[in-house]
C-alpha cells in the first residue's frame, strides 16, 4: 500500500487522505505508519466516530468522566471528538510544516442536524474551529442551499473548509463561486 500511495503523491501530486479515525490509530502509532506510508491528511464525520465511540471501549473513561461532571451527553461526546481531532492534528502536524501547510490537515465535520440552518451551521463551524484552534484543522460544511453562505463567511474569515455532499455540477458550481 505505502508505494502506492507514495507514488500517487510524487508522480500524479494527488494527496491520500485516510476517511477513519479511531483513538487506537493514534494511541498504537497506526496512523504515524500511515502518514509514513503517504496518507497525506485525513477526514471524519459524526458516522465514524460513532462506529469507534461503539466498537471500542477507548472512550468509555473519558466520556463517563465527562457525564459525572455533569456535561450533556451531546457535549460529551463533543469533547470526545475535539480531542481525537487534537491529537490527530498533532500526528499530522510534522507533515504540515514540512509541506508549508499544502499537507497535514485532519477535517471535523459540524453536526449534520444543522445542514438545513445556514445560521446554526456557521456558528457551529465558528465554535468548533474556536475549539480546536489549530492552523492544520478543515471544518467541514454540508454544501446545502442553506450552507454555501456559511462555507463563504469561513473562508472570508480565513478559515480552511472542507465541503462535503456535493451531489450536482449545480451545486459544484455554488462551492466554486462561494471560495
Amino acid at each position: 500500500m505505502s508505494e502506492i500511495l507514495l507514488r500517487t503523491y510524487s508522480e500524479h501530486g494527488q494527496s491520500p487522505w485516510l476517511d477513519n479515525l479511531q483513538r487506537s490509530y493514534i494511541t498504537s502509532g497506526k496512523l504515524a505508519e500511515l502518514i509514513a506510508a503517504g496518507v497525506r491528511g485525513l477526514t471524519s464525520n459524526p458516522t465514524i466516530f460513532q462506529k469507534a465511540i461503539q466498537g471500542s471501549a477507548d472512550y468509555d473513561d473519558q466520556f463517563s468522566s465527562e457525564i459525572r461532571q455533569g456535561a450533556s451527553p451531546l457535549d460529551a461526546y463533543w469533547s470526545l471528538v475535539t480531542k481525537d481531532i487534537n491529537d490527530a492534528l498533532d500526528v499530522f502536524s510534522g507533515l504540515y510544516e514540512s509541506s508549508e501547510g499544502v499537507d497535514g490537515f485532519v477535517s471535523v465535520e459540524v453536526d449534520p442536524r444543522l445542514a438545513r440552518d445556514g445560521d446554526r451551521t456557521l456558528t457551529a463551524a465558528r465554535e468548533l474551529h474556536e475549539r480546536i484552534n489549530r492552523s492544520n484543522v478543515m471544518i467541514k460544511i454540508p454544501a446545502t442551499k442553506e450552507g454555501l453562505p456559511a462555507i463563504r463567511q469561513m473562508i472570508a474569515e480565513g478559515r480552511s473548509v472542507n465541503v462535503t455532499l456535493i451531489f450536482s455540477l449545480d451545486r459544484y458550481q455554488e462551492v466554486m463561486d462561494a471560495y
